[in-house]
C-alpha cells in the first residue's frame, strides 16, 4: 500500500475557503428578503382569514335570525293591527300605525349599525410590519 503525502492547506487558502463569494452573499440576501416578504404576506393572510371567518359566520347567523324575525314580525304586525282595531279605529289606519312603528324601529337599528361599523379595521399589525420592512430594506445609507 502506497501512501501519498498530504499537504496541509495554507492559512490564505483556509481564509478564502471560509469567506463566501459576492454571488453567494447576493443569493443569501435575496433568499432572506423573499422569506421576510413571504412571512409578512402570511401574517396578513392570517389576520384577514380570522376576520373573514368571523364576519362570514356572523353574516350567516344574522341572515337566519333576520328571516325568522321577519316571519314573526308579519304575524305580530297583523296581531297589533287587529288589537288597535278593537278601539273602533278603521283597519287601514291600524295597519298604518303598525307600519310607522316598525319604520321607527328600523331607523333606530340602522343608526346603531352605522355606529358599530366604525369598529371594522384593516390588519394594522401586518401593515405596520410591511412599512418597517420597506424602510429597513430601502433606507439610504
Amino acid at each position: 500500500m502506497s501512501t501519498v503525502p498530504q499537504t496541509r492547506p495554507t492559512s490564505t487558502e483556509l481564509a478564502e475557503a471560509e469567506e463566501p463569494t459576492v454571488g453567494q452573499l447576493v443569493t443569501s440576501a435575496f433568499d432572506d428578503i423573499s422569506a421576510l416578504i413571504k412571512h409578512e404576506v402570511d401574517l396578513a393572510k392570517a389576520e384577514l382569514t380570522f376576520s373573514v371567518k368571523n364576519g362570514g359566520l356572523a353574516a350567516g347567523l344574522f341572515a337566519v335570525a333576520g328571516f325568522l324575525a321577519l316571519l314573526g314580525v308579519i304575524m305580530l304586525s297583523v296581531a297589533f293591527a287587529y288589537l288597535i282595531h278593537l278601539t273602533d279605529l278603521d283597519l287601514a289606519w291600524c295597519f298604518l300605525i303598525v307600519f310607522a312603528g316598525y319604520m321607527a324601529l328600523a331607523g333606530l337599528l340602522a343608526f346603531i349599525g352605522w355606529t358599530r361599523i366604525k369598529f371594522v379595521k384593516p390588519p394594522s399589525r401586518a401593515i405596520e410590519q410591511a412599512r418597517e420592512t420597506k424602510s429597513a430594506l430601502f433606507q439610504r445609507g
